[in-house]
Order: structure tokens, then sequence, then C-alpha cells
């Protein structure tokens, strides 16, 4: 089982004027296992086929995380940012499946 470090990206929505609430995206570092890890190539109508990911990463989870897994909007994993499809909760680790790459606000990938 190869080992895992990288940011997991959290949506915390906080009050930016009074009445108006944004979410902004804060990074915390972790530590855990590569459960699995596979890609697919996916067919779209675009020109150029989408690549996702199938991986499993199983974290050793913090309070914050424990408390805010349903926020939790992407990894940090292999020089990318992997939107998270999926969290199961298996305490004291967290269970993160990733899919296809993760868009900013802006919409671009990053």
């Amino acid at each position: 089982m190869a080992k895992f470090y990288g940011p997991i990206g959290y949506a915390v929505t906080v009050e930016t004027r009074p009445g108006v609430w944004e979410e902004q995206i804060t990074e915390r570092p972790y530590y855990g296992d590569l459960i699995r890890n596979t890609r697919r190539l996916q067919s779209s109508e675009t020109l150029n086929d989408d690549i996702s990911v199938a991986n499993e990463i199983s974290i050793v989870a913090d309070p914050f995380a424990n408390e805010n897994f349903h926020s939790m909007r992407y990894v940090g994993f292999m020089g990318a940012k992997w939107k998270i499809s999926n969290v199961e909760v298996q305490y004291p680790r967290l269970i993160l499946t990733i899919g296809g790459v993760y868009n900013d606000d802006n919409g671009a990938a990053t």
C-alpha cells in the first residue's frame, strides 16, 4: 500500500459582507494511504476524452476532518487537484474516493 501526503480543500462558508455568505476554500494537509490507484477514460461530446481516476485514499482524520467531512471538495494528488466524489467514515479514518479534475471558481482546472 502506497503512502499519501497532500492537501485537502474544504469549502467553508464565510460572511463577506453583512448578509452575504460565500464559500471560500481552506486547505489542510493530511497523511494517509493510497488504497486503490486506477484510472478510467470517459468518452464525451468534446474533442478529447475526459480522464478521471477512481482512486481511494484513506486519511487519518483529525477532529476538523471528522466534523467537516461534508465540506471536502478536492484532494491534491500527483500534482493536480481531484474532486472528492465520496467520503466514507471509518473512525479514526476517512476513505476518500476521487474522480475528475477539480475546477476552481473560474471554471479553470487547477
